[in-house]
Formats: structure tokens, sequence, C-alpha cells
């Protein structure tokens, strides 16, 4: 599956933005897909992640409340609405995707475990 994030952006703090993520090149809903990002001079980091066909979903618990992953699987899209952001979400953001399955779904919080990555898209948060 190939990815193509998209949707960043420079916003105030306390604003929103919805990313978007592009799938194309296998069957989209079979993959467990994800939301991770990486602050500048820090290493990258889950933010979310739904299974196939969107039975379920994980949060960074920091993010909880705040941030929304959701697919739609017959249009091959992945999304992420971000609300109430904060000068610390400034990051580039990246859509993964991997057949994760039951199996391997309690690690979906790991990038380790996503073959397929997006591009990354920027979001800057100023205050």
């Amino acid at each position: 599956v190939q990815l193509q994030a998209c949707g960043g952006g420079q916003v105030q703090a306390g604003g929103s933005l919805r990313l978007s993520c592009a799938a194309s090149g296998s069957t989209f809903s079979t993959y467990s897909v994800g939301w991770f990002r990486q602050l500048p001079g820090k290493e990258r980091e889950f933010v979310a992640a739904i299974s196939w066909k969107g039975g379920r979903t994980y949060y960074a618990d920091s993010l909880k409340g705040r941030f929304t992953i959701s697919r739609d699987d017959e249009k091959n899209m992945l999304y992420l609405e971000m609300n109430n952001l904060k000068p610390e979400d400034t990051a580039v953001y990246y859509c993964a995707a991997d057949r994760l399955g039951p199996s391997r779904w309690g690690s979906s919080y790991d990038d380790q475990e996503y073959e397929f990555w997006g591009q990354g898209t920027q979001v800057t948060v100023s205050s």
C-alpha cells in the first residue's frame, strides 16, 4: 500500500486541523493504520491508530479527547482530526499502515510494527 499525507499547515493555538492520508495500491480495509509524529529534535512518537475496518481505536494518553482518528475504506482515506491545538503539537505528522491483525493490535503504538509510511506533513501551532 502507498500512503500520502496532507492537510498540515500553520494554525494558532486553540485552533483545529484535519490531516488526511490517501492510500492506494492494495486492499486498504485489511490494514491497520496509524498516525505518528516527530517533534523537532525528538524521536517519532505514537499519536493514534485504528484497526482494520475501523473496529478499534487507540490513542496516546496525552492526546485523548483532542485528537480523533477515523477512516473511510470506500475512499481509501485515513483522517486525524486535531482540536484545541497547542504549540507542543508542532511536528511532522506521518501516516502508517500494516496488516497488524488481532495478535499484533496490542503493539499498534509501536512504529516498528508498520511497514508502509507516508511522506509526512508539517503541522505548526503558534502561540
